[in-house]
């Protein structure tokens, strides 16, 4: 996105895989939840895992060790101007879909078209900016873009390829569970609906031998059993059913895996360094819901939420807070005073950033951690005082409305419901009446894709090169839209303005200034109850599993990663 690449013309893998990693053996995945569709690109339905991983392609891939680097692959070489106003895409010939027909123009610009049209709304809002479309050749595409975005060649070049023989516009906007056609190096083989999938390689992948994909794509099966409850989960990856497993959860990382051997494999623990931001792990409120319109009201309960303690007593203290939307990293606002690129992009906006926000001194609230935290709750009551509530007979009532201050906090698993308890116990202490509720996965996708909700707990992943996914997290464009990622309903110019400024920055210097004016705007709206971070990445895993020496700034990466089965066997010494 900036800068150079940091490959060279002509490399031969990326540094994070084992170029002789060996092929074959299974892999045996849980996932939570359920499904009902192998279409990922719409928003009916819930599409299965590894759709987008394994079996449909994009013109670039990504370099994992870089910010935000792109290689190419379906397309073998791309022509860009200098002040990126259009991107030619010249499409390798031997690049072929897994029924053997090759990927063509045709294909690219039917591809384009019909998420554009039919897509989910971030790939309706991407592919809208382009002003023209043109078949240049057979193997040759042209994009030409509005001005403002530099980053939406990359975007483009991200664009997952679909088949103009398979589907249709109509088609494509069905769910489906018959096994669709990609160009990806799996096809499924296998579909339980609801309950689980098999990806088998495709032996005949024509990607096989590019520098992008050497070393990755080892197991000859990717199996991924589903699960309603994350503790069954847990135990089948304990008795051996699963081979691999992310874990998130500081008790069960501390102390729920034991010792296990089974069958001459070992369980084991294994922590990667993240080259990353920390992403927004947060309690989302649901600013279109009268209850958090203020926010006051929204600062005053972000003040409620006791991060020492329940650190301390719900999660062996192996949590760190969360300070910033784009923790860990230069990106960060916190502890950096706002520089005179921010100050000038901010003057229209002279109301939008707290005062300790601009000047980098912006924290979350701290207590004592002892489960009394009289001072944030005597600053809460002053806020909620402001907002137009005062306790009365233990219980905070709207001085306007006579109503109680009540809300749902809602779970789509039983993972969030510990927290959530000890959280409604404290806003209990203040007189609030918060609900904990816990649906099935099914039912909080649909509802989460309508926010029919009050406050939920959600993760916003973050990089080195945040861009176009920003509109759909934080635009006014999208508040209002279903099925983005804008849980909290931000309308924000300020916030507006600042993605708008990111997206058109053409040095790193601008860039950084307009990610770090955001990250005040969004922190002194009060949108979310920013909660906590892992140190590093924690990956539970079998030994049967092996993994390459070197790691990316993603952490953790399954298609690196191989069999120890199908390594081959070492002869004793004479």
């Amino acid at each position: 996105m900036h800068g150079q690449p940091l490959l060279a013309e002509g490399f031969s893998q990326f540094a994070y895989v084992d170029p002789n990693a060996p092929r074959g053996g299974v892999v045996n995945l849980g996932i939570l939840g359920s499904f009902d569709s192998l279409n990922p690109f719409i928003i009916k339905g819930v599409a299965a895992a590894g759709l987008r991983d394994f079996l449909f392609e994009s013109l670039l891939t990504r370099g994992l060790d870089e910010p935000f680097t792109l290689y190419g692959h379906i397309a073998e070489t791309i022509i860009v101007p200098d002040d990126r106003s259009a991107i030619t895409f010249n499409i390798n010939p031997k690049a072929k879909f897994s029924d053997g027909k090759p990927i063509t123009a045709d294909d690219i610009l039917f591809s384009w078209k019909t998420l554009r049209d039919h897509g989910r709304p971030n790939h309706r809002a991407y592919y809208k900016k382009v002003t023209k479309a043109t078949r240049a050749s057979d193997l040759s595409v042209r994009f030409e873009l509005e001005p403002g975005d530099r980053e939406l060649p990359l975007i483009l070049g991200l664009m997952p390829v679909i088949p103009s023989h398979v589907l249709t516009e109509e088609t494509f906007q069905l769910t489906t569970l018959a096994p669709p056609i990609g160009s990806g190096p799996y096809v499924i083989s296998t579909v339980d609906a609801g309950r689980g999938l098999v990806y088998k390689r495709n032996p005949d992948w024509w990607a096989n031998d590019l520098p992008t994909s050497r070393g990755r794509f080892n197991f000859d099966e990717i199996r991924y059993d589903y699960f309603r409850d994350d503790a069954a989960m847990l135990e089948s990856f304990k008795s051996g059913k699963i081979d691999l497993r992310i874990e998130e959860d500081p008790s069960r990382w501390a102390g729920g895996y034991g010792e296990h051997d089974r069958n001459s494999r070992k369980l084991v623990r294994r922590e990667f360094e993240l080259g990353l931001p920390a992403g927004m792990n947060a309690m989302a409120f649901n600013t279109r819901r009268s209850a958090f319109a203020d926010p006051k009201v929204r600062e005053a309960i972000i003040k409620l939420f006791d991060f020492e303690w329940i650190n301390k007593n719900l999660y062996h203290g192996l949590y760190q807070r969360t300070q910033s939307y784009f923790e860990r990293s230069v990106l960060s606002s916190v502890g950096n005073p706002a520089d005179d690129r921010e100050k000038a992009l901010l003057s229209p906006f002279p109301d939008a950033v707290l005062a300790d926000a601009m000047a980098g001194t912006y924290r979350m609230p701290v207590s004592d951690g002892s489960g009394r935290n009289r001072a944030n709750w005597r600053a809460a009551l002053d806020l909620f005082g402001e907002a137009g509530y005062d306790l009365t007979d233990r219980k905070l009532i709207n001085r306007k409305t006579g109503q109680q201050l009540a809300f749902e906090l809602l779970a789509g698993t039983t993972i969030n419901e510990r927290l959530f308890l000890s959280f409604a116990r404290d806003l209990a202490k203040l007189g609030i009446a918060a609900r904990v509720r816990v649906v099935d996965s099914a039912q909080y996708q649909q509802r989460i894709k309508s926010y029919d909700y009050d406050m939920i707990q959600t993760r916003w992943p973050s990089s080195l090169s945040p861009g176009n996914e920003q509109i759909f997290r934080w635009s006014s464009s999208m508040a209002d839209r279903d099925g983005t990622f804008n849980f909290a309903g931000v309308k924000n110019p300020a916030a507006d303005a600042m993605i708008e400024a990111m997206l058109a920055a053409r040095q790193q210097a601008e860039f950084v200034s307009a990610v770090r004016a955001l990250d005040r705007v969004l922190l002194s709206g009060h949108y979310v109850l920013p909660l906590f971070h892992l140190p590093k990445q924690w990956v539970g895993s079998w030994t049967n599993l092996r993994q390459p020496e070197k790691t990316s700034l993603f952490g953790y990466q399954l298609d690196t990663w191989w069999a120890a089965s199908s390594e081959p066997e070492k002869k004793p010494n004479p």
